[in-house]
């Protein structure tokens, strides 16, 4: 009977054994094995006692053998290190490392999805074709590329909209379109006025490097805001918000996608987005396209100055010592070759040409200003003006934007001063493309007199009138100033004229009821 029953005991125990050593079916069996197979990827080890934890319906087997016993192992004879520094071969990225070429901190910034088609391929190989074109836009790019990429970043943007303006204007700050759009972004008089950017005979906002990037990166995130989506922001900027919005409309009620690549829209847009990711394709990665990209230092090129007086375009080159054509290539927005204070109190200069403007100003003791304003007299020609200032005809055209369409006598004209010795050649970059004329409104020359008041100085009256001390000196006889005197100051307004009539066409004819606004854009161009 004893026999018997360690026989029975033996068998139970045989039977649990071999249920120990079968792996259960089952989806706690799959879980187990895939376990051990991600356990094994990943490098886990019983050997060096770890492993990665197990999930909570997965059977953990028995170790088949018994762990390591430390002590009697031998003892370590090799050199111990303290590891400081990261392990190399992984992949980290540390967007607080400051690279030393701006390319580089633009390709880290990529964040927008890619965009793959035919159209990407075919605007890919025609850059790729055009080594020259591409090497002359970026160098161009130099001097702003640094300023939109911090301004980009301190808005949260993505970096590929830095390449915007080689689409739009290939970098050429002076860039003019048949749709008057004008600067690096291609600004339409509509648009630029929407964000600020003043447009007058005098300057013109939607040039100016700073302004204008401002505004831009603005409008590109109320769009993007609007749609939700890059690449409908990018589409909204060249056609239009509003003629974006109803072309989802009209997808969404026909039940068709609402993406970029299956709106309706014209072919000029369907090249626009696929151009910009050419361009990013090509800086992503130059080498297999045969295109050379020199590094661009990872610094500010230019710095803006903000306290300044009236003063000459070609002077403030020459006290920063540096090219008119350079100095105009950071302060494209100046219609004139004076830089009036009431007009901006920014000018852009090189980084390492602030110092020696600042300098050389304070050294210099004739006037800053070669040029006045004049009003024409009823019936004044622009000979007899030419004449009376003791200035070539060709000459007082060309300053005041004054070509063959010019109908009439402008209100007000840019004039040498009395006796000023005005040296040869022009700034002929700063006088094309010409500024566009908004009907309905002239610009003329105001004369107003501010009394001195107890405690001013002739600074904080020309601050207050937002003009230069210079100018006061001019317009008047000044000595010591006395309270209650009076002194004469001039400014530039804008004043009303007749409306031109609009004749109705056969097309307006047909239009009834109150017509539709065309959809603000910064341009209208054909693809390359």
């Amino acid at each position: 009977m004893r026999k018997h029953a360690i026989t029975i005991w033996s068998l139970a125990c045989l039977t649990l054994l071999s249920a120990c050593a079968t792996p259960p079916a089952g989806p706690a069996a799959d879980d187990a094995a895939d376990a051990r197979a991600a356990a094994q990827a990943r490098g886990g080890s019983s050997v060096l006692g770890f492993s990665p934890a197990a999930p909570a319906a997965t059977v953990v087997e028995a170790p088949s053998s018994p762990p390591l016993d430390a002590t009697r192992l031998p003892p370590f004879d090799g050199e111990k290190r303290e590891v400081r520094e990261p392990l190399r071969g992984l992949p980290t990225i540390d967007r607080t490392v400051r690279h030393d070429d701006l390319w580089r901190r633009i390709r880290d910034g990529f964040s927008m999805p890619d965009l793959d088609s035919p159209i990407v391929q075919d605007r890919t190989a025609w850059y790729a074709a055009r080594p020259d074109y591409l090497r002359r836009t970026f160098d161009r790019s130099r001097r702003y590329l640094y300023h939109i990429v911090d301004e980009l970043e301190k808005r949260g943007m993505p970096t590929e909209l830095a390449l915007l303006p080689m689409v739009e204007s290939s970098f050429n700050p002076m860039a003019y379109s048949p749709a008057h759009a004008s600067g690096l972004w291609q600004f339409i008089p509509g648009t630029g006025k929407r964000y600020d950017l003043a447009q007058n005979w005098w300057y013109d906002g939607r040039r100016d490097i700073v302004a204008s990037t401002s505004a831009a990166l603005d409008y590109l995130k109320d769009i993007y805001e609007m749609h939700g989506d890059w690449h409908l922001a990018l589409a909204s900027y060249n056609w239009g918000e509003n003629a974006v919005a109803r072309a989802i409309e009209r997808n969404k009620a026909a039940g068709l996608p609402l993406d970029f690549a299956n709106l309706r829209m014209p072919e000029e847009t369907r090249y626009y987005v696929p151009k910009l990711q050419a361009l990013k394709n090509i800086i992503a990665n130059p080498g297999p396209f045969g295109v050379i990209l020199d590094p661009i230092p990872n610094q500010p090129y230019f710095a803006t100055i903000t306290k300044t007086r009236d003063i000459d375009v070609k002077l403030a080159a020459q006290l920063a010592e540096m090219p008119v054509e350079e100095f105009i290539a950071l302060n494209p927005g100046f219609n004139r070759p004076i830089i009036p204070v009431a007009v901006s109190s920014r000018i852009v200069l090189p980084a390492d040409r602030v110092e020696v403007f600042h300098a050389n100003l304070l050294k210099h003791d004739k006037a800053l200003v070669s040029w006045q304003t004049y009003s024409p007299k009823p019936g004044e020609k622009i000979e007899s003006v030419a004449k009376r200032f003791n200035v070539p005809v060709a000459r007082l055209k060309e300053v005041n934007g004054i070509n063959a369409r010019t109908r009439g006598m402008p209100a007000l004209l840019v004039v040498p001063t009395n006796g000023a010795k005005l040296d040869g050649g022009l700034i002929s970059a700063m006088y094309a493309p010409p500024m566009p004329v908004t009907r309905g409104s002239n610009v003329r020359s105001l004369t107003t007199f501010h009394t001195v008041k107890a405690g001013e100085t002739l600074s904080s009256i020309a601050s207050r009138s937002k003009v230069s001390i210079d100018d006061l000196r001019r317009w008047n006889k000044i000595g010591r100033l006395i309270p209650g005197q009076q002194l004469k100051v001039q400014s530039m307004v804008a004043t009303p004229t007749r409306a031109a009539v609009v004749r109705p066409t056969k097309k307006t004819q047909k239009i009834k009821g109150k017509p539709k606004a065309a959809p603000s854009k910064p341009v209208r161009r054909k693809a390359p």
